[in-house]
């Protein structure tokens, strides 16, 4: 008995040494470290742990009841021979590990194929097997934190029901006690000492995979600190630039991409040659993943670059999100798909959802700053001293020869100059409060250009009760008035149109100035232009809190022509629309 336990040691020795080989493959490292398998991971899971246990069968030894001879390797078995194996090993940590279901399946298929080998304690080993998966679910935990001596407790129990079974079902009970004699104790001891070395060889993985986590969480917020002062800013292509040389100093990536919806925002490292920043989205991976919003990963023809001999021979490629909508794409290059593992998946998730968190805090940041540029043009326009002293100088001509009028005049200074006090602390206004606000200042500028200026209202009435952020219509009639129509001699026209269409009100303002060129028409609107006669951002103002209270479809539309004149329009939904939405 002693010189078989001494040879299962032995034995036990190249056990340990496969497992600790099986926990290098990166599928047992994805299984363990996960706390729910999914199905098909789940018979991936029976299956590894069965085969495990048929390779515990294999190592055994081949122990004659007739002749007490011990053979070391030998593949068939004959009718009076056992085997003292290592078998329940893999299927007492399938059932540690995965519960029930799985120690169950391992036991099965390594307890079949024992069944099959043959011998007189087939039956009785095959069943015992199919038991040690049962019994040892039941101590089945959620994390993998089973003591050593609680494990080596459950496989030598195992073991030990496995020797009951032979006494009771193999046989004759008294031809089987010398077999349990000889081969009891070292087949309880070996396999007892084999599943606590296994479970020690997986728990040093799961230690491994934590410490790899920790050095990837600081890795991630490094990347967030060094990012956070670029990516406030908003997603364009400085900011892109930034973030990519980050993201390509920091990862072992062979080329880092930032793009929007349309285009390439920024791309470090390999191939820039042709992914160029402002070109073209190149890969249908990328229209992909805007598409389905989820992480994807390529490699080979997969990522379809238009370009001959691309370098780049795998990706994994991460959605970029607002609002939960995808706006664009953060990419990794690498030399191979072997080189994108669990872990830079999860990486490149994680980062994702980081960016996608400061393009929430810059698009916040944002609208903070526009709200504030809102009441600062609003407390500027209460002040603005060559609109107030030409109407007032208009006022005092009018007391003495048209003193009606001038009293109207002073009405629309009144309500004008209390409306811009009022819309300063209101964060929705009626249209129908909006569109007094624009009657009182073309009111007042009618009344000061004499004949000169004309205008026209056709406004549903049905439209009325709708609300919109303060200061939205008087602005695009003011930059009309000051931008086109202030060097017209005669006829200038300024017609307003507000009707509901399709479950939504529009609202345009059209003038027949002296129009906008196309270059200043790509710009109006989108951002700050700089300009001898003001810096565009009244509309710009306008077009931002339009889209993120309503959404794009609320954009400023605007059209032009040289000399002709100029249209301003927007829809926002109606309040039913907004309600049934």
């Amino acid at each position: 008995m002693f010189d078989l336990l001494v040879m299962m040691l032995e034995r036990l020795g190249i056990i340990v040494m496969i497992a600790f080989l099986l926990t290098r493959l990166q599928f047992f490292r994805n299984m363990i470290s996960q706390h729910t398998l999914s199905q098909s991971q789940q018979y991936k899971a029976m299956l590894f742990f069965g085969l495990f246990g048929i390779i515990g069968t294999y190592t055994g030894l081949i122990f004659n009841t007739g002749t007490s001879e011990i053979e070391r390797w030998r593949i068939g078995i004959e009718p009076d021979e056992a085997i003292a194996n290592f078998r329940v090993i893999g299927v007492v940590v399938a059932g540690l590990l995965g519960g029930y279901r799985i120690g169950i399946g391992a036991g099965i298929i390594a307890g079949v194929h024992r069944f099959l080998l043959g011998g007189y304690t087939a039956l009785s080993c095959g069943i015992a097997t199919i038991i040690a998966g049962f019994f040892s679910g039941y101590f089945h935990k959620k994390q993998s934190h089973h003591s050593l001596p609680k494990v080596f407790t459950i496989t030598a129990t195992a073991e030990i029901i496995q020797m009951l079974l032979i006494l009771l079902l193999a046989g004759s009970f008294e031809q089987n006690i010398p077999l349990v004699e000889v081969i009891g104790l070292p087949m309880v001891i070996a396999n007892g000492l084999g599943g606590a070395l296994f479970m020690l060889i997986i728990q040093m993985v799961i230690q491994e995979e934590d410490k790899v986590g920790a050095v990837q969480a600081q890795l991630t917020l490094r990347i967030a600190d060094k990012t956070l002062a670029h990516l406030r800013k908003g997603l364009n292509e400085q900011t892109a630039q930034a973030a990519c040389n980050i993201l390509y100093q920091e990862m072992n990536a062979i080329a880092v991409s930032m793009t929007n919806d349309k285009e390439i925002l920024a791309h470090v490292g390999l191939a820039d040659d042709h992914h160029k920043q402002g070109n073209q989205i190149q890969t249908q991976i990328t229209r992909d993943t805007i598409h389905s919003g989820e992480l994807i990963v390529a490699s080979g023809q997969q990522i379809h670059c238009s370009h001959d001999n691309c370098p780049l021979k795998a990706v994994v490629v991460a959605p970029l999100k607002q609002r939960g909508k995808t706006i664009g794409t953060l990419k990794f290059y690498y030399h191979s798909k072997e080189d994108i593992n669990r872990l830079v998946r999860e990486m490149v998730s994680g980062l994702a959802k980081l960016l996608s968190n400061q393009l929430e805090i810059a698009r916040a940041e944002e609208a903070l700053q526009l709200a504030k540029a809102s009441e600062i043009n609003a407390l500027q326009a209460q002040i603005r001293p060559h609109f107030l002293f030409n109407t007032l100088n208009t006022i005092t001509s009018l007391v003495r020869i048209d003193p009606m009028k001038a009293r109207k005049l002073l009405v629309s200074l009144s309500h004008f100059l209390r409306q811009n006090l009022t819309v300063t602390t209101d964060q929705e206004v009626t249209i129908d409060q909006e569109l007094k606000h624009v009657q009182a200042y073309l009111d007042i500028e009618q009344t000061r250009f004499h004949d000169r200026l004309h205008v026209g209202y056709h406004i549903d009435d049905d439209c009325l009760k709708e609300t919109v952020p303060p200061l939205i219509l008087q602005p695009i009639v003011e930059n009309a008035m000051k931008h086109g129509l202030k060097d017209k001699k005669e006829n200038a026209n300024i017609i307003i149109q507000i009707y509901n269409k399709n479950n939504a009100t529009h609202i345009s303002v059209t003038d027949n100035g002296k129009g906008i060129s196309n270059k200043e028409m790509d710009r109006i609107g989108q951002k700050v232009v700089p300009s001898k006669s003001g810096t565009g951002m009244a509309l710009y103002n306008i077009n931002r809190r339009l889209t993120m209270k309503f959404g794009p479809s609320a954009k400023l539309v605007i059209t032009s022509k040289i000399h002709e004149g100029t249209c301003v329009q927007f829809s926002i939904p109606s309040t039913k629309a907004q309600a049934s939405g």
